[in-house]
């Protein structure tokens, strides 16, 4: 069983920084991707960010290409992701998770095996 912990959500207002943890942990897993997603309020649940385990790539939104960046610490098995110029339309409950099973499809949230409980971000206008 893999448990995935998030951190760092919070308000604030718009223009400022976040940075999101997410700690994995558990017995004999493999990462392949780690991903961020999102939930705006009253909407579906989106795609953010992923990172590559090995070799590190990432792959963005456009919506947060230039303001966000995910990097990864593998000895931690911990994501981060950097928050820059937050806009109120990055309002919500953050999400990462964990492709163990090399689905590599990053952008997909049916790739991934397990999920964190979430964080918020509220950012106000």
């Amino acid at each position: 069983q893999v448990q995935l912990v998030e951190s760092g959500g919070g308000l604030l207002q718009a223009g400022g920084s976040l940075r999101l943890s997410c700690v994995a942990s558990g017995r004999s897993f493999s990462i392949y991707y780690m991903g961020w997603f999102r939930q705006p309020p009253g909407k579906e649940r989106e795609f953010v960010a992923a990172i590559r385990w090995s070799g590190g790539n990432t792959v963005y939104t456009d919506s947060v290409k230039g303001r966000f960046t995910m990097s990864r610490d593998n000895a931690k098995n911990t994501v981060y992701l950097q928050m820059n110029s937050l806009k109120p339309e990055d309002t919500a409950v953050y999400y990462c998770a964990l492709d163990s099973h090399a689905f590599s499809v990053p952008a997909f949230s049916g790739a991934y095996d397990y999920w964190g409980q979430g964080t918020q971000v509220t950012v106000s206008s």
